[in-house]
């Protein structure tokens, strides 16, 4: 099965970037869950949190608000403020 390529960046810094099997995050209209193949989306995200499933474990961090792009399997999310003491793992290169 593919991998999405997903970056989380900070206003300030890089918060976490590798690849993941899901994406789920909330949007202003609702829930989010993006996996490989999803059709290309930009969603406003509302204040809340994030979880990115990587094999064998979820990364989860807060946000206060931001946006959510997805296009050919990569997934990037900007946002403000970035709570990331739900990370088990830092950023990393892909």
């Amino acid at each position: 099965m593919s991998e999405l390529k997903v970056e989380l960046v900070a206003a300030d810094r890089q918060v976490w970037q590798g690849e993941a099997s899901m994406v789920s995050a909330r949007s202003i209209d609702g829930d989010l869950g993006i996996m490989p193949g999803h059709t290309p989306l930009l969603a406003v995200l509302a204040a809340g949190e994030v979880r990115i499933e990587t094999s064998g474990r979820t990364e989860s961090v807060r946000i206060d608000s931001g946006f959510l792009s997805v296009d050919h399997d990569r997934v990037v999310i900007v946002a403000d403020n970035v709570d990331a003491a739900g990370l088990s793992t830092p950023a990393e290169t892909a």
